[in-house]
C-alpha cells in the first residue's frame, strides 16, 4: 500500500513520534541529548515553530509541535539529517540512525493539546528513566522541566501552556503540577498514538459503544480528532493537493513563478539573487519564498539555493511573503 502524503499547514498541531531504526537507541550519553536539544531549539527559533511538549526517551522522541513558517516535514529533515550525522561522527558509525518514516499526527486543539502535554511529558516517568514526578520536574530532557521552572532556556512555548492553566504563573504552575500528577495512574493511552478511528472516538471503549449503536465515524491515521475534524481536515488537504496539480498542471514552475514576481516588483531574475535589503528586492524575494512553499510544496533548503539565502532566511522570508502576497497581483495567483 502506497504511503499517504503527511498532512500540514500553518498553525497545524502536529504530535511527532520518531524511533530509532530496528529500535536502537538514538540517545546513548547527555552529550547526544544536549546536541538534540540545542538542535531543537535553534530550529524552533529559526522556523518560528512552537514547541508545546517533548520528551526523549532513549530509542525515541516525542514532540508537539505547533507548524510555524515552514512545513513540519522540512522542520523534521533539518532536525533528524543534522542529528544523524553528528552522532554518527561522534559514535564513530555508519548508516541510517532513525527509522525510514516518522509518525505525524494532525491534532484537534480541543480537547487533545493538554492531553497531549500530560502524555508527553510522563513519558520518562512511564519509561522508568525517573523514578517519581519530583525526579520527572528536574528531568532535564523532557520539556516537564521548563513547565515547572526547574530549568529555564527560553525556547519552549511554556507561557503559552501555563496560560491554560492560570493568568499568574505561580498559580498555573500549581495546577499544571497537579494535572500531570492526576495523569499518572492513566497508562499508555494507545489512543494517542494507535488507529485513527480509535483517536477519533476518544479510545476503543467507546468506539465500541459507537459501533453498537450503528454510529459511524470517519478515521485517519493522521489525525487525531473527532469524525467532523477529521473530515475538515482532509477536505482541506484535498483542496491543497488539488490546487498543487493545477499549478503544476499548468506550468507554473519555480522559474516562470520567480520570473512573474520580478515583473511585479520591477526587480530582475539576476538581482533577486543578490544579497542586499533593497526594498523591492526584499519584497519580491519574499513573496517568491511563500510562493514557493507555500503553493508549490518546495523544500524550504531548496529555495533557499535557488534565492541564495539560508534556510533560516527562508523561513523570515515566508513570513513578511504570506502578509504581501494579498496586494500583489500576478498570473501565477
Amino acid at each position: 500500500m502506497p504511503r499517504q502524503a503527511r498532512i500540514d499547514a500553518p498553525g497545524a498541531l502536529q504530535h511527532i513520534i520518531c524511533r530509532g531504526i530496528e529500535r536502537r537507541k538514538l540517545f546513548l550519553a547527555d552529550d547526544d541529548c544536549d546536541d538534540f536539544v540545542d538542535r531543537l531549539s535553534r530550529i524552533m527559533r529559526e522556523s518560528g515553530t512552537l514547541c508545546y511538549a517533548w520528551a526523549l526517551i532513549p530509542n525515541h522522541f516525542h514532540l508537539l509541535l505547533r507548524t510555524g513558517n515552514i512545513p513540519i516535514t522540512m522542520v523534521m529533515r533539518r532536525l533528524l539529517t543534522g542529528y544523524a550525522v553528528s552522532f554518527n561522527r561522534r559514535h564513530r558509525r555508519h548508516g541510517r540512525l532513525f527509522q525510514n518514516r516518522y509518525k505525524s499526527i494532525l491534532c484537534q486543539e480541543e480537547p487533545y493539546l493538554l492531553e497531549l502535554v500530560r502524555y508527553i511529558h510522563l513519558n520518562p516517568l512511564r519509561a522508568v528513566i525517573v523514578s517519581d514526578l519530583k525526579a520527572l520536574d528536574r528531568y532535564a530532557y523532557c520539556g516537564h522541566s521548563r513547565l515547572t521552572a526547574h530549568i529555564s532556556d527560553g525556547w519552549q512555548t511554556v507561557d503559552g501552556v501555563l496560560a491554560l492553566f492560570g493568568k499568574d504563573k505561580k498559580s498555573a504552575r500549581r495546577h499544571y503540577h497537579r494535572f500531570i500528577q492526576k495523569g499518572i495512574g492513566q497508562g499508555r493511552r494507545p489512543e494517542f498514538t494507535g488507529g485513527g478511528l480509535v483517536r477519533s472516538a476518544g479510545g476503543w471503549g467507546v468506539l465500541k459503544s459507537m459501533r453498537r449503536m450503528k454510529e459511524h465515524l470517519k478515521g485517519d491515521e493522521r489525525v487525531l480528532g473527532d469524525s467532523d475534524f477529521v473530515m475538515k481536515v482532509l477536505e482541506t488537504a484535498q483542496e491543497q493537493m488539488e490546487d498543487r496539480y493545477r499549478l503544476a498542471a499548468e506550468g507554473h514552475t519555480f522559474e516562470r513563478m520567480i520570473a512573474q514576481v520580478g515583473d511585479y516588483y520591477g526587480v530582475s531574475v539576476k538581482e533577486l539573487h543578490r544579497p542586499g535589503k533593497h526594498p523591492h528586492r526584499v519584497k519580491a524575494r519574499s513573496v517568491a519564498a511563500y510562493l514557493a512553499v507555500r503553493k508549490l510544496g518546495m523544500d524550504g533548503t531548496a529555495v533557499g539555493k535557488l534565492l541564495g539565502i539560508g534556510q533560516s532566511a527562508v523561513s523570515r522570508a515566508v513570513t513578511r511573503g504570506e502578509k504581501l502576497v494579498d496586494e500583489v497581483e500576478i498570473p501565477f495567483l
